[in-house]
């Protein structure tokens, strides 16, 4: 009877695992089994417990979190500041706003001030802003023979190269000028075009106040805005629009991390019009 007694526990203690071997005193052996049963329960809760915690706070997560590879403005609110017309005296203040926020903006650049402005140019490039084609002279390209609008396009990519050592992946049609020819030839010089979302219209505003309001208004995620660093009011104004997008939780990217690794095909208008 007692080897009986004897299997039938060590079952219930492999099972519980804990052994608690019987004596001859049959009071303090009842008391270490319940002591053992009490023990086992309270593991089993706190590894419950422990289990519920971790589906919580995984539920917890959004899913675009936890997912490795997702694109970054998949997860986050992004908005792309563009700036157009530089690089000029103003340019270098306005990189150092954009620093301080860990702002990165994309510029659309004329060809005949990068040929003045090396420097300024590759301190654009070096601080990890897009720089796009945005012509030699500034024409309306619509109003161009075929060969002009080559050697306008062309020529600016060709002083972006040589000056921060690759070529514009982006141009943006001035005044956002362009029709299917002009859409045509950029395919053939293989660069997507670029217009905007919203234009704060700040080369005829020139007030610091009405510029941020028209930034803040225009403002949405995805958004690209035009805006300008050749004028003074615009620069000034950045600060508080960074500072008041930022509390609205935007981040600020370029325009290659905006594309989330989409790839625009040469010719292409992005955003398409009407957006």
């Amino acid at each position: 009877m007692w080897r009986k007694a004897r299997f039938v526990m060590a079952g219930a203690c492999a099972a519980a695992g804990v052994c608690v071997v019987p004596t001859a005193a049959g009071p303090a052996t009842a008391s270490a089994v319940q002591a053992t049963a009490v023990t086992a329960k309270t593991v089993t809760a706190k590894t419950v417990t422990t289990e519920a915690a971790a589906t919580t706070a995984k539920a917890a997560t959004p899913a675009a979190a936890r997912k490795k590879g997702t694109p970054y403005c998949a997860r986050y609110k992004c908005i792309a500041l563009t700036f157009d017309d530089g690089p000029w005296p103003y340019t270098p203040a306005l990189l150092d706003t954009l620093k301080k926020h860990k702002a990165k903006a994309t510029f659309f650049l004329l060809g005949r001030k990068v040929a003045n402005r090396p420097e300024l140019t590759r301190r654009i490039h070096e601080e990890g802003h897009d720089i796009g084609n945005h012509t030699w002279n500034h024409p309306s390209l619509t109003t161009l023979s075929d060969g002009e609008v080559f050697e306008e396009v062309s020529s600016t990519s060709n002083i972006i190269n040589k000056t921060i050592g690759r070529m514009p992946d982006y141009m943006r049609p001035p005044n956002g000028a362009t029709n299917s020819r002009v859409a045509s030839l950029m395919s053939d010089l293989g660069l997507p075009q670029i217009l905007w979302t919203g234009s704060t219209l700040d080369w005829q505003a020139r007030d610091t106040k009405v510029i941020a309001k028209r930034t803040l208004k225009l403002a949405k995620r995805n958004g690209v805005i035009l805006l300008h660093d050749i004028v003074p009011e615009t620069v000034k104004a950045m600060p508080g629009v960074l500072t008041a997008l930022e509390k609205q939780h935007y981040k600020f990217v370029t325009l290659t991390t905006l594309l989330q690794g989409r790839t625009l095909r040469p010719g292409e208008v992005y955003p398409p019009r009407g957006r």
